[in-house]
């Protein structure tokens, strides 16, 4: 998508990292989402929404950014792209933890499980917004309490959903997965490819 400036509404280096491995050129955008799930709303559509919100507060940001500019509308010229991730056990969403005993109670409710890694993916301009959503099956070993606290002491699950990041030390955990690894980590490559693509025909028709 050369023709327009790519922007990814995420602070994430993983994000980043993965975009990057796929060849596209991006500029990062700061967005200020909410990240709460609402009363009722199942996970599917809670991180869904996540994605199209990120998206589209990248849009209107833009447009702020350029609203006395006669002659450059950011939303028009523009493509953002938003991403969520959320780790689900048995319907439950486990979010990012909020001190070491929460950690411990997310791994407790993982060990020796499967459960859902679910990521959203979003791309939105000043008229539209598409998102698409990527589930993939974890399955881990049991993982002893002792081990669950020194992984906490690690920092690494502070600042990740369900208390694990899939790329690093908790790797090791994992006895198998079924479908897209990228995903897990934060954005699935092949749909995330496939979405822009199908984002620039569109604009080409």
């Amino acid at each position: 998508m050369k023709q327009r400036n790519m922007y990814l509404a995420s602070q994430s280096p993983r994000r980043r990292e993965l975009l990057t491995q796929i060849g596209v050129e991006f500029t990062v955008l700061s967005v200020d989402v909410e990240e709460q799930q609402q009363v009722g709303e199942l996970a599917p559509d809670y991180v869904s929404r996540l994605a199209r919100d990120k998206a589209q507060a990248g849009v209107a940001a833009l447009l702020k950014v350029n609203a006395t500019q006669v002659t450059t509308n950011a939303a028009v010229e523009a493509v953002v792209l938003g991403a969520d991730t959320i780790v689900v056990y048995a319907g439950q969403v486990l979010e990012k933890p909020v001190d070491e005993a929460d950690s411990v109670r997310m791994l407790s409710l993982l060990s020796g499980q499967e459960h859902e890694v679910m990521t959203a993916v979003a791309l939105a301009d000043g008229t539209r917004c598409k998102v698409e959503l990527v589930t993939t099956t974890v399955q881990f070993r049991d993982i002893p309490a002792i081990e669950m606290q020194d992984y906490w002491r690690t920092g690494e699950p502070l600042d990740k959903a369900g208390s694990y990041a899939i790329q690093g030390i908790a790797g090791k955990f994992v006895s198998h997965i079924s479908g897209s690894y990228s995903a897990v980590v934060g954005l699935p490559l092949m749909q995330t490819e496939q979405l822009i693509q199908a984002f620039k025909a569109e604009q080409n028709k």
